[in-house]
């Protein structure tokens, strides 16, 4: 009888390359850097270091520059979109990170140190945050627009358009939820956006960007950085081309040179503002701040012989 041996299969896992996503397509950063991205526990905090989870993209001024070259090229096709078919492509988004949940799951219960319980109720939350956008994209305009009371035979119509090119800084601490809660607003309403991650978190945005890009959302509609925050803004907010930016994820002093820095040509910003509470219902506030009013007037004319006009 031949003899049979047992023999244990030793297998290497394969570990996850993170990558930018710029244009629609997944680049390394032009500078060949990358940084260590840990753990988050509640033993260890902030202060402490966790496990090594990957090797993050160091982003550089050169990506940022890409990033909004990217961004404006895509900017006309997104904006000229109907806003129901914006709305779709943001659902589409939603269905795609249903079916992903059991990776951010995991990958946000180690950016933040939560259990895997309280990650899924933040991956839910930023689920249902897609859908929430995606209902306002057809919306919005009859909130903030409408026909104007004006004296003289004229119609006279206000309507939102897209600012542009939107750099958003993502929160450092909600790498998900908070991250989704910055990008969906801005997207929904035809802008395009230049997104620099969580600096300690950037592995769920980095992800997103494959979910993006599976999503029917034009390439360069929405662009995901990581690395130094403070690196990767500077460029951003003193960019001639870029048009707004949302300085939620910068400090107190940051956001200052920053918001020095955007006066030059006029930029929209939006402040950090104090949101302890991601998960609570947002408003349509950071679909506003991005939006421009136009106003057309027109000529009633009249109707017959009566004078009447309409």
């Amino acid at each position: 009888m031949s003899e049979k041996t047992e023999k244990t299969d030793l297998r290497l896992s394969v570990f996850k390359t993170y990558k930018l996503y710029v244009g629609g397509k997944f680049p390394r950063s032009e500078s060949g850097r990358v940084y260590e991205v840990t753990t988050q526990t509640s033993a260890a905090g902030a202060a402490g270091k966790g496990k090594w989870l990957a090797n993050a993209p160091l982003a550089s001024r050169k990506d940022a520059r890409d990033a909004v070259v990217a961004a404006r090229k895509a900017f006309g096709g997104w904006s000229g979109a109907t806003a129901y078919n914006r709305g779709q492509i943001l659902y589409r988004i939603a269905e795609m990170l249903e079916g992903r949940k059991e990776q951010f799951v995991r990958e946000v219960a180690d950016a933040e140190g939560l259990s895997k319980a309280k990650a899924a109720a933040v991956v839910d939350a930023a689920i249902d945050r897609w859908v929430w956008y995606a209902g306002w994209t057809d919306k919005i305009a009859q909130v903030v627009g409408g026909g104007n009371p004006v004296a003289g035979p004229f119609f006279n119509l206000s309507s939102p358009e897209p600012t542009g090119v939107v750099a958003v800084l993502a929160p450092q601490e909600s790498s998900f939820l908070g991250l989704v809660s910055v990008i969906a607003p801005v997207i929904a309403t035809g802008n395009t956006a230049v997104v620099v991650a969580s600096e300690k978190a950037p592995l769920p945005a980095l992800s997103l960007g494959e979910v993006l890009a599976t999503s029917d959302l034009p390439g360069g509609v929405v662009n995901v950085l990581s690395g130094r925050t403070a690196e990767i803004a500077a460029p951003l907010a003193a960019h001639q081309d870029v048009n707004a930016i949302d300085l939620a994820g910068a400090g107190e002093e940051l956001a200052k040179e920053l918001e020095i820095a955007a006066a030059d040509n006029l930029k929209r910003v939006l402040r950090p503002q104090d949101v302890d509470n991601w998960p609570s219902a947002p408003g349509t506030e950071r679909m506003t701040a991005f939006l421009e009013t136009k106003t057309v007037w027109h000529p009633t004319g009249s109707l017959g012989a009566s004078g009447s006009s309409y």
